[in-house]
């Protein structure tokens, strides 16, 4: 029976690089992969996933996929999904009935939470629904474990907002829990509380 997959990670933990390498390596065994992101991450352009580390690849919309004939899905191998916080509640529902249903394995990529540690639609639900729920690691500047998305600009980290706002380096920082709470964004940084 296939299963549904959430390889979920702060921001730079290489998730949309695994994502492609995962593409890659079914079609190199000479599998027939579906490979999509979520609508509202255009910053790349709308049918293209980039990883920071310049791999990429052409794909589909989520929309696309759920908007799909059943059949046509059905002859996929694998279907592979990044930026899956920015999903639907019931497009993620509509993943777990490919892998329930069709028999064809969901491998999904991507934040667990925004920059003020609640969880994005897509994910919660993707939390509820996966069979295996994986963590993609990556450090903060102190060497610890990062797990908080940290937005930033010029007056340091940015506690408010809209939750989704589309950035990359230069508007986000992964960090560990303490220094996300403390505001510091490098060991020079006297962080919120010293400002």
């Amino acid at each position: 029976m296939a299963k549904l997959y959430f390889y979920y990670g702060a921001m730079g933990s290489s998730k949309s690089a695994n994502a492609l390498m995962a593409e890659y390596n079914y079609r190199e065994r000479g599998q027939k992969v579906l490979l999509a992101k979520t609508n509202i991450d255009t910053r790349d352009g709308k049918n293209i996933i980039r990883s920071r580390i310049g791999l990429q690849r052409e794909c589909l919309l989520l929309t696309d996929v759920c908007a799909m004939p059943e059949e046509e899905i059905a002859a996929y191998d694998c279907v592979i999904i990044d930026e899956i916080q920015f999903a639907e509640p019931e497009q993620c529902d509509f993943l777990a009935h490919i892998a329930d249903d069709l028999d064809v394995p969901v491998i999904t990529y991507g934040l667990r939470t925004d920059f003020q540690l609640h969880f994005f639609e897509g994910s919660r639900r993707m939390m509820e629904l996966a069979d295996v729920i994986h963590e993609v690691k990556t450090i903060c500047w102190c060497g610890k474990k990062a797990t908080c998305n940290a937005r930033y600009n010029a007056r340091g980290i940015v506690r408010s907002g809209a939750q989704i706002m589309l950035g990359a380096n230069d508007e986000y920082i992964a960090l560990c829990r303490k220094h996300f709470l403390e505001g510091k964004l490098n060991a020079d940084d006297p962080g919120d509380r010293n400002r």
